[in-house]
């Protein structure tokens, strides 16, 4: 009996550990008397933060972190982590742990990475209390937030508006009788065209790969695929499938970035939500 009273102790530690619900062979209850009840998180077990500061960094959120994260925080269009699930944020205490990756960025492997963020320590402060507020709210499987789903209403755009910011921020890369012929056809449903253009390509399609072009001292010239970039080395693969690492110091070897999905990270924290709006309501007319 003690043995399979500790056996049902750790299935329940896992249970309330990595959300999954225990079923019982029979398909009947639990034992007679065992609380099945899951306590929430520790992490998200936390005092209310200050709601002022809670707003601001919902805004500031909304401009800096969406596309990555997601509006849930649940992952974004542009591939970013679930934030909800993340063990870096479970673990944070006051940004501690948050705070320096928001501040400096983060490396991750295959060449994926998390830019600064341009931010004061004030800011930085406000997006963490900000997702902590969003954690506490969280279910306990790490879903959304409670509530029934809204249904958003996407083309309340201007189309000549949304024309005229097309040809002055978009036209030098994209082109309506070119990529972009027919899209509001393509992509007939309002928000995923939306998301489509915002993120620079449909759901699920395979992304350009970021390339390098490392020029030593010697002049030799390597390129290949970006895999990892650092101040302190470079490594890349070259289409022949080798990989190449080099050391860098004081700004040697030369290191040129050719990222094809830059040019819509940087329009991100520009955009408006006009601006957004009024560019759908004009690709929704491109039939």
């Amino acid at each position: 009996m003690r043995v399979v009273a500790f056996s049902v102790a750790i299935l329940a530690f896992a249970n309330v550990q990595f959300g999954v619900f225990a079923r019982t062979a029979g398909g009947g209850g639990g034992q007679a008397g065992q609380d099945r009840a899951q306590r929430l998180y520790p992490a998200l077990q936390r005092p209310s933060g200050d709601p002022d500061l809670i707003a601001r960094g919902r805004v500031l959120y909304g401009i800096n972190c969406r596309a990555c994260h997601g509006l849930d925080l649940r992952g974004g269009d542009l591939g970013g982590p679930n934030l909800l699930r993340s063990q870096l944020v479970l673990r944070d205490e006051a940004g501690s742990l948050m705070g320096p990756v928001i501040r400096d960025g983060l490396s991750g492997p295959g060449g994926s990475a998390m830019p600064p963020q341009s931010l004061s320590d004030e800011d930085i402060r406000a997006v963490v209390e900000y997702i902590h507020s969003i954690l506490a709210s969280a279910s306990r499987q790490g879903g959304p937030p409670s509530g029934e789903e809204v249904t958003l209403d996407i083309l309340v755009g201007d189309v000549t508006a949304g024309q005229a910011y097309f040809a002055a921020r978009c036209s030098s890369c994209h082109s309506t009788t070119g990529d972009l012929q027919g899209i509001g056809t393509r992509i007939p449903e309002a928000q995923e065209l939306q998301n489509s253009w915002v993120r620079g390509g449909m759901l699920n399609t395979v992304r350009p790969p970021i390339t390098v072009t490392v020029t030593q001292p010697s002049g030799e010239r390597v390129e290949g695929r970006l895999e990892r970039l650092n101040d302190f080395l470079v490594v890349l693969t070259q289409v022949d499938g080798r990989h190449r690492s080099f050391s860098r110091e004081d700004g040697a070897p030369l290191v040129e970035i050719n990222d094809p999905m830059a040019a819509h990270r940087e329009m991100l924290p520009v955009y408006s939500d006009t601006d957004i709006h009024n560019v759908t309501a004009y690709l929704a007319t491109l039939k």
